[in-house]
């Protein structure tokens, strides 16, 4: 009768803390894979590593080899750096050949080995053309509210322009006709400034339609066409002396010591006396108007009123002048304030920032 053959019984050793720690920091990172893509997968390799220094079962291979996998997904998908991703992905593949991180299967589990990475990197494939498609969308959208800006920008410019400068040649051509033949001379005088108004017109309307033709290499046509700069503060003078020469008296004032302004400051403080001084011309007949500038310590205030006149109703599209200068002195943190005065006439204010030297 044969002996019984003895059983072996084998004793596992119990686990270290420190592979307990491993174990659950092979999959703790990946709860801010989305978040910190690549700082998962590489926390996750980390741990990995930590965790097969030593002789490690059958099935901690296998749990460590899913959440590398995971991580390595997650860092391809969704982190923006797409050089720093690859070469920490290609070190990744080179540390799963040197060491024994890849666990042992079964046939029966080869397809889904295979069929699970394709699946994977297809689906990264569509989110990638998904957020490319998006990212697109949001670009052509920002485009277009730029060039709608833009558009509102020059139609403020042009509008102050032509405004400004067809209403002083339309009152000094009815001056002109109304004296061609008892005073010739006079006439004369009309039709120059009306020349002189259509000339500064055009050259400041050319300056405008330059930027809707700038190219995308940085050239300025304006430049090359030797274009006038645009209007500031310095002639304020010769706007006054226009505007005199249809008929209305201004009195110019400046207070302070006179500062550099930065362009875009100093063209719309222009704006405000051309455009309160437009409102005067066509809007109350016989009126005498004041203007001041003032330059103040950290601010720089302008102030255009009138006395008051004989009123002409508002032709189309009035009040888009103030409401221009309203948007234009925002952008520089400045304010408008507008309205009629108490012993009669109207007032525009306008105060605007400005750094000091």
């Amino acid at each position: 009768m044969p002996h019984p053959v003895p059983a072996v019984e084998h004793v596992l050793p119990p686990a270290e803390h420190w592979e307990l720690v491993a174990a659950v920091l092979t999959a703790l990172p990946l709860v801010m894979r989305r978040r910190y893509p690549l700082a998962a997968y590489w926390a996750v390799m980390g741990a990995t590593l930590l965790l097969h220094r030593g002789a490690v079962a059958a099935d901690a291979t296998t749990v460590t080899f899913a959440s590398g996998l995971i991580a390595a997904y997650s860092a391809a998908v969704y982190s923006p750096h797409r050089k720093a991703v690859a070469g920490s992905l290609l070190a990744g593949v080179v540390l799963y050949a040197v060491f024994p991180l890849v666990p042992e299967v079964d046939k029966g589990l080869v397809p889904v080995l295979v069929l699970l990475p394709v699946g994977l990197a297809a689906h990264g494939v569509h989110t990638w053309r998904q957020r490319t498609r998006t990212l697109q969308e949001e670009q052509r959208a920002a485009l277009r509210r730029a060039v709608d800006r833009e558009r509102s920008r020059i139609a403020r410019e042009l509008h102050d322009v032509v405004s400004h400068n067809v209403s002083m040649m339309t009152i000094q051509a009815g001056a002109a006709r109304k004296v061609l033949d008892t005073a010739p001379d006079q006439a004369r005088e009309a039709l120059l400034a009306v020349e002189a108004a259509g000339r500064s017109a055009m050259s400041e309307l050319r300056h405008v339609m330059g930027l809707l033709t700038m190219t995308s290499d940085g050239a300025d046509p304006a430049a090359e066409a030797d274009l006038a700069p645009q209007p500031g503060l310095d002639r304020l003078p010769e706007l006054a002396d226009r505007v005199r020469d249809s008929g209305v008296p201004v009195e110019l004032t400046v207070r302070g010591a006179p500062a550099e302004l930065p362009a875009g400051v100093d063209l719309a403080a222009y704006r405000v006396v051309q455009e309160a001084l437009t409102n005067t011309v066509k809007h109350a007949t016989g009126a005498g108007v004041s203007v001041v500038v003032e330059y103040a310590p950290g601010e720089l205030r302008v102030e255009v009123t009138d006395s008051g006149g004989r009123p002409r109703p508002a032709g189309p599209g009035g009040g888009r002048g103030l409401v221009g200068l309203r948007e234009r002195l925002a952008l520089y943190g400045g304010t408008l304030h507008t309205g009629p005065r108490p012993g009669g006439g109207f007032r525009v204010r306008a105060v605007i920032p400005v750094e000091g030297p």
